[in-house]
Order: C-alpha cells, then structure tokens, then sequence
C-alpha cells in the first residue's frame, strides 16, 4: 500500500478544495461527528516562518560602523545616527543596528526575549533559490536525495502518541519541503475554507457514497484511506470553532497580509489544544534584485510585515508565551555590495530572529568580521560563520526537548551556539 508520506514524497500534488460552507453531501455526514478537542494542553509548540526569496541580513540588521558597506552600498547604506530627514537604524549595541520599519522588534530585543544569529546560512554555496530552500528544509545541505523534512524528522523524535492530525501543520496551499515524511503533517490555506490534501484520487467518482466512513470502505485507493482520515479528522475538529469570527487577545492587531492570516491561524489552533507541536508558515517577496529601498520601499514594507505580524502574534498568545518559540528562516542572503539597478543580488549568509521566553536574548549571536573584501566570501558575500543546523538544532533541543541531532540533521556534526538559554 503506498502510504500518505511515500506519496508526499514522490510528488504530483493535487489540491481537493472543500468549503466548510458547502461541502459535498459525502463529508456533510463526516463532519456531523465529534473530535473532542482540548486533550493536548500544555505540549511546547515551535513556530517556523521561512522568508522565501533570501532576505537582505545586511539591511534587516546593520553593522553600521563598517566603512566598507557603507563605501559599496552608497545609496542603500544606512545609518544609526541621529538627524536628517531618513528614519535611522535602532541601535542595538553600538554595532549593528535594526531596520527603523522593524522597530516592533525593539521592545523584545531589550527584554531579551529576542535573539538574532547573523552570519547564519548553509555550508553548501549555492545561490540558486530553489536548490537552497530544498537543503534548508530537508535539514542536509550536501544530499538532494533526503526523503524527508526536518521539521516532519521533529515530530517524529517528540515521542507524543496521542493521535492528532494537527501534531503539525503548515499554514500553506501544500505541504511544504519540511514537512515530507512519515510523521503527522497537514497543510491547510486557510482554517475557514478547509483544503484537504488528497494526491491523485477518485472521489469524484464516488460521490454518491453516504457517508465519509463509506467512501474509505468501499474504495480500492490505499492512498485514499491513508490521506483522507487524517484531514476528515480535521475537519471534524475545526468544525467546532468559529475560525472565520475569531477575535485576537489583548487587542493584538494582525497585518492584513498572508504572513499576518497565517500567525493568527496558527494562533487559533494553539488556543484551540488540538495538539500543535510544530506550525510553518510562508513570507514571499525577499528577492530584491531591483529597487530595494531604504527606510522606505520593498524591503520596508517586508520587514514591517515581517516584526508586526509576529508581535501581533505573540501579543495574541500572552497566555502561551512559556510554550511558544518563533524562529525565521531564509535560504541565504544577498551581495554585500549594491547592484546597479539599486537592489542586491544572491549572496550567502543573512540572519535570523528567534523569539521566545527562553531565547538567549538581547544579543546578535554569531560572527561577523569586518567586510574588507579579504573577508568575504568569494570577495563579494557575507561568510558563513554559523551553519543553519546549529540554530534550528538548539531551538528544537532547548524548546521542544528533542536531544537527537543525528536523526534531526544526519550530516551534521557541529556544535550548538548558545542561542537558547539552558534549561
């Protein structure tokens, strides 16, 4: 029988699109069922969000007394000193300095709740996006043929029998790269209008059966009956919150955006303990070759979204901060010099942010030496000083107790960096 993961992993995704406002008479009678929810209560949950397109770490946080990026960006460079008309960087510690349109950020940086690795990218160089977010994600930077995703190698080690199809989800239209594998994962758009994953089926053809429970019977698709109960199940517990009237805590204010949609989702599925461990979520549109911007422009308007729908989030899960860790992501960063159209192409290392109450905060970890060209990576990007593993695996470690580096990232033998606080 070919499993629900073996068929993630061979591709050829099909979506089956179901309205919970007008679902086929075969599901009506499915949902009519009770999944309990609340049995999962207090498990530790680690939110993920990969900034696809490699953001700019060099903008987002700027080692703003480097002479030489300020000498090779001379109209993107910006300055932490005060006056004139542009918004300055928000010093941090005499060094680097964040982005003004992530002033949202501050607050938390300043009560080390917030952490920031620069430096951090993959061993493996490539600049080609696609190649680059598939090594990130499968966890192996130096070996295409890893079956399964990191994130999906994390459910797996938690050790948490208790049967729920939302152990992890992504907040996407399918099921990302992380998420492949033989663990229990779920790829929902959007809470309100329910996508149900099912790969190459029939049931078209059977939708005349009466009931949900019927179609699994009567079908001859191993892959039905592996794919479907696991999102009919879903379904049965979505149905019994109001997802599409939710009202976010302690008046948090989400971005209307699909980075903002997706936290506030995953927010309502933290609130509703149906047993999210590990969430992922998507933020486009960091590949900015042309016109960047400075305090105003692309990247702007990125890293704006980017801090307030986090903080909107976290402000939404005041109740759950002990439980919660958020921790971004990005293929690699950009050319430390500007190009000439006023952007920047494919470099290398960029940064991360982490948040949480137990984040080593207030700090930019990782190293990053001076930009003289000597010290650039093939003389024009910034190195990587800290690999991607090393991060992802000390979050997965000190939030969610996974103490299994060989199985989480199989290649990987080096050492953690102290991002996370011991506990």
């Amino acid at each position: 029988m070919t499993s629900r993961r073996g068929f993630i992993k061979a591709g050829g995704l099909a979506l089956f699109g179901i309205s919970l406002g007008g679902i086929p008479g075969f599901l009506a009678d499915a949902v009519a069922g009770t999944v309990t929810p609340g049995l999962f209560k207090k498990r530790k949950i680690m939110v993920c969000i990969f900034q696809r397109g490699a953001m700019d770490g060099l903008m987002a946080v700027t080692p703003f007394t480097d002479n030489y990026l300020k000498a090779v960006r001379p109209n993107l460079f910006m300055s932490a000193a005060q006056g004139g008309k542009n918004k300055p960087l928000i010093d941090l510690d005499g060094r680097f300095g964040l982005h003004p349109s992530m002033a949202a950020f501050e607050q938390m940086f300043r009560e080390k709740r917030l952490g920031i690795v620069h430096g951090i990218g993959s061993p493996n160089n490539t600049r080609s996006h696609f190649d680059a977010q598939d090594f990130m994600e499968s966890g192996t930077p130096f070996n295409k043929g890893t079956e399964t995703g990191w994130l999906n190698r994390a459910v797996g080690l938690l050790g948490h029998e208790a049967a729920t199809p939302f152990q992890g989800v992504s907040l996407t239209s399918s099921l990302p790269r992380s998420f492949y594998g033989d663990n229990p994962a779920v790829a929902i758009s959007n809470l309100a209008d329910f996508n149900i994953q099912l790969r190459g089926n029939q049931a078209g053809a059977n939708m005349a059966s009466k009931s949900f429970e019927d179609l699994y019977d009567q079908t001859s698709s191993g892959l039905l009956k592996d794919t479907g109960k696991e999102s009919f199940e879903a379904i049965k517990m979505l149905q019994k919150t109001d997802t599409k009237n939710y009202k976010p805590e302690y008046n948090a204010v989400y971005p209307n955006t699909a980075l903002g949609n997706s936290l506030k989702q995953i927010a309502q599925l933290i609130k509703m303990d149906v047993g999210l461990e590990v969430a992922f979520a998507e933020s486009g549109g960091w590949d900015t070759h042309f016109n960047q911007g400075t305090e105003t422009g692309i990247f702007a308007r990125n890293v704006n979204d980017l801090s307030n729908s986090i903080m909107a989030f976290w402000t939404d899960m005041s109740k759950y901060q002990d439980e919660v860790t958020v921790m971004t992501m990005t293929e690699f960063g950009r050319t430390v010099a500007q190009n000439g159209t006023g952007g920047t192409d494919h470099g290398r290392a960029s940064c991360n942010f982490i948040l949480g109450n137990d984040v080593n905060g207030g700090l930019v970890h990782g190293i990053v030496n001076p930009l003289a060209k000597e010290n650039l990576e093939d003389g024009r990007d910034l190195a990587v000083t800290t690999d991607f593993r090393a991060v992802f695996s000390e979050v997965a470690d000190k939030h969610l107790s996974i103490h299994n580096d060989k199985i989480l990232f199989p290649d990987w033998t080096g050492k953690q960096i102290g991002v996370m606080r011991g506990i």
